[in-house]
């Protein structure tokens, strides 16, 4: 059984109307997956974040509260997150700085309720 909280791999989230998205961070949180979205350090960790209620099903895919969090496979896969997977490294590799270091973005999970290991 995969641990949803220890994969390496990018993680692409199915929103109950069937959004697809890149989900570049996921905490435990007592009451479910607390998901960071892209670009949440610009809009600020209570907007750019989200707490998934519910039980954490499967091992990947992981299932929650009609939520489905899966690896992103980026070949012969949905377009829309593989972009945005691609637009992000770019991001991170264009813009070095700008985004929180681990040790700050443990921080603002843990204010917001996350278990932080």
């Amino acid at each position: 059984m995969a641990d949803l909280f220890t994969v390496t791999a990018p993680l692409a989230i199915r929103y109950p109307n069937g959004d697809r998205h890149y989900l570049p961070r996921v905490y435990k949180h007592p009451k479910g997956v607390l998901c960071f979205d892209m670009y949440w350090h610009q809009k600020g960790p209570d907007e750019g974040t989200q707490l998934i209620k519910g039980w954490l099903e499967g091992d990947g895919p992981w299932k929650i509260g009609g939520y489905v969090i899966s690896v992103l496979a980026c070949h012969n896969t949905i377009a829309c997150p593989a972009e945005e997977f691609s637009e992000w490294q770019a991001y991170l590799q264009n813009h070095p700085g700008e985004y929180p270091p681990e040790p700050l973005i443990d921080a603002i999970a843990k204010r917001l309720g996350a278990d932080v290991g």
